[in-house]
């Protein structure tokens, strides 16, 4: 509740505001949230005269008389599909409105076409350690070269798509949005960053922007929320009730759940297989599911027991006033594993005397990260004296449980109405005490057939076989991240694609980790796989992986690159990703004859053409 002393409002706006907020639904909070945003960037006076919102930056805001040009350009930089998603509804809702938009991966953009661009809407995510995605790298270094041009006459806005686990939370989108400022460029609404649970912060961006550019400050304020020229933003960024999505998972039967691992192997790996009848879900090769897993039950219980609550203390759902109990919230609602300096701070603030605030002085950051680094949110309640807090009062700082996603390994069109995934269990000990991977753990020791499984899928354009089934591919995806290329072969088969395939395939040992070995050699017996090479790095006295095997077919590799291969990449970002990038241009540098820039130059190209495509986490 609002009080003078937490808030910028004297005691009678208190009052009201306290009366009036209970009263509102969801989508009149986003429109009124927008539409503030809206009113802050036209000069910051109402036609009444009353004061712009307290408390707001009004600096680069557009004079009160200035009107919103009617071009706008979206671009989006998406690594996953999110942001192209919620790109296509704004350009969407913009055109609704009469406007003349350009929708445009960044990659696909002309950057010397920027300078005559008036409205710009940017949705980008940020990848990996603070990295723009693989679309978006050319533009970003574009703009932030001494070849950018000056921005002057062009307003703009960010929605920046990010995960709080990271430490460089929504940085490329941070960075955008300070550099069109520092290029000239004026804010036509603020840069919104989101966490993986984006939806809410998503339409408050889009409710602000369509403010912004549907109507000036007089009209806003005399205009009714159903008027024709305001902006409903609750329909405009609200899922079809009918569709499935993340915010409307389907309830997916689970048909089968088997170990791909054979006897004698250290890893389990989950070969799933889901039933999509009824759903009316489509997918291609490439896209994910998303899962909605469950926490470990041991781990909610030990929780519960540190805090001493009962299991059974209510407390309310995420983002309603529904209530359920504190063991089914920690269950299935809230995420309790990842520990963030942004959980600290909010911890430190409703605890006091937990000695939390120590952590958070100044210079003390690297300390932070490395308490951080590993631990749940059971060493928090152990560590640091939270027993204090209530059950609602812990759990209103917790985040909602993200889904996990999970790249589909079939093809609808070998399995219709179903969708099969390639989990691999993680579990380890850390600090005296076992850890689960939340999602792999529920899959592999508490999933079975018959059971229910939330999911949705999650598109992603970004990973796509190509159009002319002709074009050879090459596929490079060790461990579970062989799972697409499983999609891949089996939408070329019942294409009867003809162009060439091959696929580099690593795990430890060939005799238990060798996923999916029959179905390979089926399609390399029927022509579908053309070529296949493997690395078990722990069958040889020196571990060799799919790197190794690359450098040693590297004349081959060029050939296919210059016959105007399609190359994919599936896995383990950090370092799988990492070394197979560098083979490839080592590659590019010893068979094309290329210098260190020039083979660089020839993987951008790839990139531009569509030829180089990474799915990597």
């Amino acid at each position: 509740m609002l009080q003078v002393t937490n808030s910028p409002f004297g005691q009678e706006q208190v009052e009201l505001l306290n009366r009036l907020l209970p009263t509102l639904t969801e989508g009149q909070k986003i429109w009124l949230s927008g539409y503030l945003a809206a009113l802050q960037q036209v000069g910051g006076v109402q036609a009444g005269g009353a004061a712009a919102v307290q408390g707001a930056p009004v600096a680069n805001a557009p004079a009160a008389s200035s009107a919103v040009s009617n071009e706008a350009t979206v671009l989006f930089g998406s690594q996953t599909g999110n942001s192209h998603k919620l790109a296509k509804k704004l350009a969407g809702k913009l055109q609704d409105q009469g406007m003349q938009v350009t929708l445009s991966s960044m990659i696909d953009f002309k950057p010397n076409a920027l300078k005559k661009v008036e409205n710009l809407f940017i949705v980008v995510s940020t990848h990996g350690e603070g990295d723009p995605p693989d679309n978006a790298i050319s533009f970003y270094e574009y703009l932030h070269s001494k070849r950018a041009p000056q921005l002057g006459g062009m307003s703009f806005s960010v929605l920046a798509l990010g995960d709080t686990s990271y430490e460089f939370f929504c940085r490329t989108g941070r960075d955008f949005d300070q550099r069109l400022e520092e290029l000239g460029a004026t804010r036509i609404a603020p840069r919104i960053d989101c966490d993986v649970d984006f939806e809410d912060s998503a339409q408050q961006w889009l409710a602000s922007v369509l403010a912004a550019v549907g109507q000036s400050a007089a009209a806003a304020a005399s205009a009714p929320a159903s008027d024709s020229g305001s902006v409903d933003a609750a329909a405009a960024m609200s899922e079809d009730s009918t569709e499935y999505s993340r915010s409307n998972p389907f309830q997916a039967s689970v048909l089968e759940n088997l170990n791909l691992n054979g006897r004698g192997s250290d890893r389990e790996t989950r070969h799933l297989e889901i039933s999509l009848e009824g759903s009316g879900i489509q997918y291609e090769p490439g896209d994910s599911v998303g899962i909605y897993p469950q926490n470990h039950p041991r781990l909610v219980d030990e929780i519960i027991e540190a805090m001493e609550w009962q299991a059974d203390a209510q407390v309310p759902l995420p983002k309603s006033k529904d209530r359920t109990s504190i063991r089914e919230a920690l269950t299935s609602q809230y995420e309790i594993t990842v520990l963030t300096p942004a959980l600290i701070e909010k911890f430190a603030e409703v605890a006091p005397d937990s000695g939390l605030k120590k952590l958070l002085e100044p210079g003390q950051e690297q300390e932070l990260r490395s308490y951080c680094k590993g631990r749940d949110l059971l060493d928090l309640v152990q560590d640091y004296d939270l027993k204090e807090l209530s059950a609602k009062a812990f759990t209103a700082q917790l985040r909602k449980l993200p889904p996990r996603l999970y790249s589909i390994a079939s093809s609808s069109k070998a399995y219709p109405d179903e969708v099969h995934l390639t989990i691999r269990k993680v579990h380890y000990e850390n600090l005296g005490r076992v850890r689960y991977g939340v999602c792999s753990t529920f899959v592999s020791e508490r999933l079975e057939p018959g059971d229910n499984l939330p999911l949705f899928v999650q598109e992603n354009p970004n990973f796509k076989l190509p159009s002319d089934s002709d074009t050879p591919i090459i596929m490079i995806g060790p461990g579970t991240g062989v799972a697409p290329f499983r999609a891949f072969l089996g939408e070329r088969e019942e294409q009867g694609a003809e162009g060439k395939t091959w696929l580099f395939y690593g795990d430890q040992h060939f005799s238990s980790d060798f996923l999916y070995q029959v179905e390979w050699q089926r399609w390399l017996k029927d022509g579908v796989l053309s070529r296949m090479d493997v690395a078990f790095s722990r069958d040889t006295d020196q571990k060799v992986y799919v790197q190794h095997r690359m450098m040693e077919h590297s004349k081959d590799l060029y050939q296919w690159l210059q016959e105007g291969a399609v190359v994919y990449i599936c896995g383990d970002e950090k370092r799988m990703a990492h070394d197979v990038h560098a083979t490839l241009l080592a590659i590019i540098m010893q068979e094309g004859g290329l210098n260190e820039e020039g083979a660089a130059a020839y993987l951008s190209q790839m990139q531009q053409e569509k030829r180089y495509q990474r799915d990597v986490y």
